[in-house]
């Protein structure tokens, strides 16, 4: 599994933290920007980043994992481009069902919210997303492919 990292300057401390935890678990991350803290970057050019790396990736599972000040923005963006399945996750819960349920590759993180928590919040929703296997149910394929013809 390829793992790209993108952030907008809301998110850009936490991405680095991300990288950070994701090195150690010997995952193959990429960091795709910020690479610096610029208060006037926009969100949707790191969310186009991130979904034509994903697109692009003859790897079996490529994902991304986008940080913005929501996690909304960049999900809105990333979701604009066919085959991406961006979930906005704020919980372990959420993280489950964007992997079981939607096949999501995409995860959006709200640094807003998570920077204020403790990191145990958002190692269980990274190690969630990235461990959770998609159930690849008929009804779950077929909504997922009806995503991509709209």
């Amino acid at each position: 599994m390829r793992i790209y990292l993108g952030s907008d300057h809301n998110g850009y401390h936490l991405k680095e933290k991300v990288f950070a935890y994701l090195a150690k678990r010997n995952y193959d991350a990429e960091d795709i920007g910020g690479f610096e803290l610029d208060p006037k970057d926009d969100f949707p050019q790191f969310a186009q980043m991130a979904a034509m790396k994903v697109i692009g990736d003859d790897d079996s599972d490529p994902r991304a994992i986008l940080l913005c000040g929501s996690g909304q923005g960049m999900a809105m963006a990333a979701n604009r481009f066919r085959g991406i399945r961006a979930s906005v996750v704020h919980d372990a819960d959420e993280a489950k069902v964007a992997r079981n349920d939607f096949d999501s590759n995409i995860l959006c993180l709200p640094s807003k919210i998570l920077d204020k928590q403790e990191d145990a919040v958002w190692h269980d929703i990274l190690d969630t997303w990235l461990e959770t296997k998609f159930a690849d149910a008929p009804r779950f394929r077929r909504r997922n492919t009806e995503m991509d013809i709209i």
